[in-house]
């Protein structure tokens, strides 16, 4: 049984409006931080929750020189997804010698942890394409905070939302990834088509964002607000006084089973009602089904248009988006609880200690006999 969890804090500035070698230098700050620490001493088992993917490197040594095992978890799959943007163009790219560090590092991550564990199936599959063994890899979902968000909280808006508009929120990162030129063509597509009952609110940072501000206001879209980063407090205040939540991506094949946004949880826990451009599991989440009614409306990647037909349909059909709200939050109450998938989280932590421990204790009797 797990007893302790230590944590340290340590502070490397990094963001998504950093460049690339900024970030990498900060991912290799960290990581440095984290080798200190890992090789003190007086751990049992580690947890290197990537990404970056640097945090493998702390967990390696560890394993390495001090003999301390480490559960690898993925949250976002490296290389994998780096490829895939700059395959598409975007993010900047990254150069070859780069990704073939990152392979070779995700490679000995997989075959040397522990235990493995996933945000979704698609990820726990790359885990097990880099050799390690399938028996050790896992699959746990982020989940709702239903605490933080919910009907219960007190909502606010920004002031020049008017009391009629229906406020639809995208929070999240203002990157090449994340495609939110979708959502300034969303909102001239409804400004021209007379649709004046939503505004579109656009909450982050990223390396997109000044463009994309520059870009509304040579449009004069005045149904799109952005905000800065909030602190999860005022976010859950936000949506609690919005009706739709936006999840944008940027129309990328990969991103469909490799990414688990907690946006999307986010909206979830909230009760709003999710519009999605994303295909695969995204969509899957909020689709009607075993687990329940449709909690949102997924539309074709890339089309803005549809992007701006889902949120008009949702504007003019409120018992429909209150409907799908109360859906959301019965769906994030019975399967996306995190409390749920911490206890499922700890197992696997405790049974990968447990095997450590097993395999040691065999160890030690065959050098004894």
């Amino acid at each position: 049984m797990i007893s302790t969890a230590k944590r340290a804090q340590s502070y490397s500035p990094c963001g998504n409006a950093q460049g690339l070698g900024a970030r990498s230098g900060a991912f290799l700050r960290f990581a440095w931080q984290a080798a200190r620490l890992g090789l003190g001493g007086g751990f049992d088992l580690l947890l290197a929750s990537s990404t970056p993917l640097t945090v493998a490197l702390p967990a390696l040594a560890a394993r390495r020189l001090r003999g301390v095992p480490f559960v690898f978890e993925i949250r976002d799959p490296w290389p994998e997804l780096p490829r895939a943007l700059s395959e598409a163009h975007l993010g900047g790219g990254v150069p070859g010698p780069v990704l073939a560090g990152m392979e070779a590092l995700a490679n000995a991550a997989c075959r040397r942890a522990e235990a493995v564990i996933g945000l979704t199936e698609g990820m726990a599959e790359t885990a097990v394409a880099r050799g390690a063994d399938p028996a050790r890899v896992h699959v746990v979902p982020n989940g709702c905070d239903l605490d933080l968000f919910g009907p219960h909280v007190a909502p606010w808006r920004p002031p020049e939302a008017a009391s009629w508009e229906v406020l639809a929120v995208y929070a999240g990162a203002h990157g090449r990834a994340n495609g939110l030129d979708a959502a300034i063509e969303a909102a001239t597509a409804l400004r021209n088509g007379g649709e004046r009952r939503v505004r579109l609110v656009l909450v982050g940072e990223g390396g997109e964002r000044a463009r994309l501000m520059e870009e509304a206001n040579r449009r004069a879209l005045r149904n799109v607000t952005f905000l800065d980063p909030l602190p999860k407090t005022r976010l859950a205040g936000l949506l609690s006084g919005a009706g739709i939540g936006l999840h944008l991506l940027a129309p990328i094949p990969a991103f469909a089973e490799w990414t688990a946004p907690n946006k999307l949880m986010d909206y979830l826990a909230a009760g709003l009602a999710v519009v999605t451009n994303a295909p695969g599991r995204a969509a899957r989440l909020i689709e009607a089904g075993a687990a329940g009614e449709a909690c949102g409306i997924a539309v074709v990647p890339g089309d803005a248009q549809g992007l701006a037909g889902a949120l008009a349909a949702l504007v003019a059909g409120p018992a429909r988006r209150d409907a799908m709200g109360r859906a959301a939050r019965e769906r994030a109450v019975r399967l996306w609880d995190r409390r749920l998938h911490a206890s499922r989280f700890c197992d696997v932590l405790e049974a990968a200690q447990a095997s450590a421990m097993r395999r040691r204790a065999a160890g030690a009797g065959a050098l004894a006999s």
